[in-house]
């Protein structure tokens, strides 16, 4: 199953406060980055961000669910409604976060 677009739309919205919010669809999914950093993702009509410690202190009920076969857990956002806590997760999770990877450049 893949997300739908209003659920992305909705998502993306509701992140907004944070400012720096982009995305990247892959394979019918969505990865969600802040200020360059992945933070998590949209499966299945699911807000999943990695399970920082900022993440579980600010989500401490949180369900860990897997985004997809193969793939490690995350924590499941059900509170995405508050716009106030989404821009606080976010930025309390970006220091905790992995930096970008380098891009290689393209053989010529």
């Amino acid at each position: 199953m893949t997300s739908s677009k209003e659920y992305v739309s909705y998502v993306l919205d509701q992140l907004s406060e944070a400012g720096e919010v982009s995305y990247r669809a892959m394979m019918g999914e969505y990865v969600i980055y802040y200020r360059d950093k992945v933070v998590g993702g949209i499966y299945d009509d699911r807000f999943l961000v990695k399970p920082v410690e900022a993440a579980k202190a600010l989500l401490p009920h949180a369900d860990y669910q897997i985004p997809y076969e193969g793939a490690k857990e995350m924590l499941l956002v059900d509170s995405i409604e508050n716009r106030a806590l989404m821009a606080e997760l976010l930025r309390a999770m970006y220091p905790e976060l992995p930096a970008p990877k380098k891009k290689k450049p393209r053989a010529k």
